[in-house]
């Protein structure tokens, strides 16, 4: 009885420890965007503190910082401005794979994110 009671903590520790590294969203993620102007390279710098997603977007118009940001398990949102516009994100992380809901003054558009390494430059 003890022998099972001790393998059953053990295993739900693991599990719980494989579902923080699923939804470890911090680092550096890349992706593009389908635009009637062709496909735009986006990299996010994200970082985690608890609850709170903060960071910033590379665009081809120079870095958007990230704001309201938000973590719930594996579902994240945040907002990012393009002049005085508010773009929606809304987001679910899976290993090194997030599907991104983006809303903005054109519309609703989806992409696919993908964990990347950091640059040399040591940037976040």
């Amino acid at each position: 009885m003890l022998r099972r009671a001790g393998l059953a903590v053990i295993l739900l520790l693991f599990s719980a420890a494989a579902s923080l590294a699923a939804t470890d969203l911090g680092g550096r993620w890349e992706g593009s965007i389908n635009t009637p102007n062709g496909d735009v390279d986006l990299v996010f710098h994200f970082k985690v503190d608890g609850a709170v997603l903060t960071g910033t977007v590379e665009t081809p118009n120079g870095i958007a910082d990230i704001a309201d940001g938000k973590v719930d398990g594996d579902k994240f949102s945040f907002k990012t401005h393009a002049g005085d516009s508010d773009i929606i994100h809304e987001g679910a992380v899976s290993g090194d794979t997030i599907q991104l809901k983006v809303e903005g003054p054109w519309g609703d558009t989806s992409m696919q994110l993908k964990r990347a390494p950091e640059t040399k430059s040591g940037k976040p």
